[in-house]
């Protein structure tokens, strides 16, 4: 049965009114193209759903039946196009987002927070995680989107880059690295790093093997985590190289930073998606302000003195 959404509307109208010239009235269209639509779904259905008479229009048997089915319909649809208005103007709405750690617990708090003022209504879910893990998370669907460096490429995962900044040397203050402006490599590998595990330090050691021919990166201890790196050099356990957008939680834990040089390092972190599955509204709209934000905030994003 091909029962169309105006014949429905023009059958609730009819039963609600009992009135041909209200009904039309009420639907802005005329009584015999509203009489039309009723035919029309008749002949559909098969059933007589009106009995008409010179005096009155009623249902019939069937037609009463039929009435709150039909009401429901409409009322579930009419529901259904809301609650799409509503996800398009941003009143409503979920954005799952994979980030590493780090990123996590520096720069997106502050994308989080001026989004919501923007749109208060959108749900912002921040899944803090291992560097490793984020694009599992945007493969498997779990996250709208990952922020992370560059990792092998995937035939199902688009990468944007989202910004590109050089590796500073952080230390405590009073360190001897403290009177420079910039800090060679070779001079920063004389104090003990401590660097992340995984796939960071290994692609970092390969960065500098053909600069430092007579050294190389021997991380006196290795850990999961910036943040647990940047608290041992607080406590005076050594030197951790990182990318300045950790300025916050650098100045937190009141440690210096010098840009790190011969060579200059740099890392670029991207917005990865997956190609089969396009942004919400919501999530489309995160996407754009977060890159609003970096692009403010690029100055902001230099090294600490």
């Amino acid at each position: 049965m091909n029962v169309t959404l105006r014949q429905l509307r023009a059958f609730c109208a009819l039963a609600s009114t009992n009135s041909f010239t209200d009904a039309a009235a009420s639907l802005h269209v005329t009584q015999s193209a509203l009489s039309g639509l009723i035919k029309e779904l008749e002949q559909t259905l098969g059933v007589q759903v009106v009995n008409r008479s010179t005096r009155k229009v009623a249902l019939s048997e069937v037609g009463r039946e039929f009435y709150p089915l039909a009401t429901k319909i409409l009322q579930d649809l009419d529901g259904a196009l809301d609650t799409m208005a509503d996800l398009k103007a941003l009143k409503r709405g979920v954005v799952r987002i994979a980030a590493p750690q780090l990123m996590s617990c520096s720069v997106l708090p502050q994308v989080i927070a001026g989004f919501k003022q923007q749109c208060p209504d959108v749900q912002v879910r921040l899944f803090d995680c291992l560097v490793e893990s984020v694009l599992g998370k945007v493969h498997s669907g779990e996250v709208d989107f990952g922020i992370g460096p560059e990792r092998e490429p995937s035939a199902d995962i688009e990468a944007q880059t989202l910004f590109e900044l050089p590796f500073v040397v952080v230390f405590p203050k009073g360190h001897p690295l403290e009177k420079k402006k910039k800090v060679r490599w070779s001079e920063a590998l004389r104090f003990p790093v401590i660097a992340l595990q995984g796939e960071y330090t290994q692609r970092l050691r390969v960065d500098l093997h053909e600069a430092l021919s007579d050294q190389s990166l021997q991380p006196s201890n290795e850990v999961s985590f910036m943040t647990t790196a940047l608290a041992m050099v607080s406590a005076g356990l050594g030197v951790t190289t990182c990318l300045p957008y950790a300025n916050t939680l650098i100045k937190l834990h009141q440690l210096q930073s010098r840009p790190l040089v011969d060579p200059v390092v740099r890392r670029k972190f991207f917005v990865f998606t997956r190609r089969d599955r396009p942004f919400s509204p919501a999530a489309k709209r995160f996407a754009a302000y977060l890159f609003e934000h970096v692009a403010r905030q690029h100055l902001a994003l230099q090294v600490i003195g």
